[in-house]
Formats: structure tokens, sequence, C-alpha cells
């Protein structure tokens, strides 16, 4: 993921689950749209993997002004 996206990637929760991952993925930009199109993008790849499956997902935006 990280070298297909300029994002950042680390498994945050249920650390001493095998069988499950918490995943929390940033990105940092300066056009929300641009934000919201790279993690929908990152989605997409993780969902289409035969080698995980998405139960639940969210998406937050922290703005600084």
């Amino acid at each position: 993921v990280q070298s297909r996206f300029n994002v950042s990637i680390a498994e945050v929760d249920r650390l001493e689950e095998w069988q499950r991952a918490t995943l929390g993925i940033a990105c940092v930009a300066n056009d929300h749209r641009l934000v919201d199109e790279t993690l929908n993008k990152v989605i997409d790849l993780i969902a289409a993997s035969s080698e995980a499956l998405i139960l639940d997902y969210e998406i937050d935006f922290i703005t600084h002004s």
C-alpha cells in the first residue's frame, strides 16, 4: 500500500489476535478531495486483495485553519 500511495499505515489495535487487524492509515495534504480519493483508493486496493477482508472502515478528517 505504501509503495503505491503516499500514505502511512500501521496496525493500531487487536495486536494479540492473529486472525484480525485494525489498521490506521494516514494521508496529509492541503486538498480535502485528494485525501478522500487517496484513502478510498487504498480501501479499494485492500478490498480487492484475496489476503484480506474489510469488515468495517471509517474515514475521519482533521482540518487545521
